[in-house]
C-alpha cells in the first residue's frame, strides 16, 4: 500500500499482464485494491528513470503519452485516426496504457518511491476532446441486431472509466484537461477523471436524445453522485449544450482556465495541490466508501442502454447517421497538434 505518510509505495507481489491487443469483446480486468497490493514480480528492477524510458518508450497509434518529471505527472493525449470518439481501436490503446502503468507500479521496489503522482488526460485535436461513442460501430451492430457486441463496446469504454475513476488502483490522481467539445461519451469520460479541468471556450452536453437514446457510460452514475439525481436526468433528457462557465458554476468543472492556458492551469493545480497527495488520495478512497460507485453499477448501466439502443427505428439511425456526418464534416483537414516536450 501507498504511505501517505512518506510517500512510498510498496508494489504488488504477483506479476501484471503486459500490455495486449484486445478485440471487441469485453476488456474488462477486474482488479481490486487488494488484488493490486498482492501482486509484485518475482525480481523487480524497475527504478524510477526506467519507469520513465518505458512510458517514453511505449508506441500506440491513437495516444500520445509523454512523462512530466518536474510535475511527477504522466500527460495523455489521444491523438484518434478517423472519428474523434471512442472507437474500439482507442479503447484498446486506453486499456493498454492503463496495463502498462499497473506493471510499471507492480516492479517498483518495495519502500521505493513512485515517480508519478497525477495522470492528465487531455486531446490533440484542436477544438475536440472526444464526440462521444462510434456512431458507425452503434449503426453496424443495431443493424445487425447485434447485442452482444454493442454490450461487449459498452462493457469496455466503462471499464476504462471506472479506472480512471480510481486511479487505476494505484497511487495516482487523475485529471482531465478539456480543451475542446466533450459530447456524449467524451463528456462522460471527462466526469471519470477525479479532478476536471476545462477551457472557457469548451462545450459539453448529451445529444443522445436526438436519436431517442441515453447517455449509458456513466452520465447518470456520475452527476447524480457530484451534482444530484434531478440535475442528472434535467442534462440527459434537455440534450442541452452546457458552456464550461456554467458547469463550473454548477460543481461540475473542478478548474476553468482561460482559452490556451489549460496546461498551464493543471501545472499550476499540480504546484498547488502536490504536496497534499496523500489526502486527495485518501478522500477520493473515502467518496468511494460512502458514496460508492462500483463497476457492475456501470456495467448494469450499459445492459439497459445495449437494450434501447436495440429498439432504435431506421428513423433514429438516419438521424444518427446525420450526425456522424457531421462529425467527420468537422474534423475535415484537422490537423492533430504536434507533442511537446516537457
Amino acid at each position: 500500500m501507498h504511505s501517505v505518510a512518506t510517500g512510498l509505495y510498496t508494489p504488488p507481489i504477483k506479476h501484471l499482464l503486459e500490455p495486449e491487443a484486445v478485440n471487441h469483446g469485453p476488456q474488462l480486468e477486474l482488479w481490486t485494491a487488494e488484488e493490486l497490493a498482492d501482486s509484485r514480480p518475482a525480481e523487480p528492477n524497475h527504478t524510477r528513470s526506467r519507469m520513465c524510458a518505458a512510458i517514453s518508450a511505449a508506441h500506440y497509434r491513437e495516444l500520445d503519452l509523454k512523462v512530466d518529471v518536474a510535475a511527477e505527472a504522466i500527460w495523455c493525449f489521444m491523438r484518434p485516426i478517423g472519428p474523434p470518439s471512442f472507437t474500439p481501436k482507442l479503447l484498446t490503446e486506453l486499456i493498454s496504457a492503463r496495463r502498462l502503468l499497473q506493471r510499471l507500479f507492480s516492479e517498483l521496489r518495495p519502500g521505493e518511491s513512485p515517480p508519478f503522482k497525477y495522470l492528465v488526460g487531455g486531446s490533440r485535436l484542436p477544438g475536440i476532446y472526444n464526440l462521444g461513442g462510434d456512431l458507425r460501430y452503434f449503426i453496424e451492430c443495431i443493424r445487425a441486431h447485434d447485442l452482444t457486441a454493442l454490450r461487449n463496446y459498452a462493457h469496455t469504454c466503462v471499464d476504462v472509466a471506472y479506472h480512471m475513476t480510481v486511479g487505476f488502483h494505484l497511487p495516482i490522481i487523475t485529471i482531465a484537461l478539456v480543451q475542446g467539445d466533450a459530447l456524449g461519451g467524451g463528456m462522460e469520460g471527462a466526469l471519470s477523471f477525479n479532478v476536471l479541468v476545462a477551457e472557457r471556450s469548451a462545450k459539453f452536453g448529451f445529444p443522445e436524445i436526438l436519436f431517442n437514446l441515453f447517455p449509458g457510460m456513466g452520465a447518470y452514475s456520475y452527476i447524480s453522485r457530484k451534482l444530484d439525481a434531478a440535475h442528472a436526468q434535467k442534462m440527459i433528457l434537455s440534450g442541452k449544450l452546457y458552456s464550461a462557465t456554467e458547469l463550473h458554476s454548477m460543481g461540475l468543472i473542478d478548474v476553468l482556465a482561460e482559452d490556451g492556458h489549460g496546461e498551464d492551469a493543471v501545472r499550476q493545480y499540480i504546484a498547488d495541490n502536490r504536496r497534499h497527495h496523500g489526502v486527495h488520495r485518501s478522500l477520493r478512497s473515502v467518496k468511494m466508501r460512502v458514496n460508492p460507485l462500483s463497476l457492475d453499477e456501470l456495467r448494469d448501466v450499459t445492459d439497459i442502454w445495449a437494450e434501447q439502443a436495440m429498439q432504435l427505428q431506421d428513423s433514429d439511425l438516419r438521424r444518427m447517421e446525420r450526425l456522424m456526418t457531421a462529425q467527420l464534416r468537422r474534423i475535415k483537414g484537422i490537423q492533430p497538434e504536434s507533442p511537446r516536450a516537457f
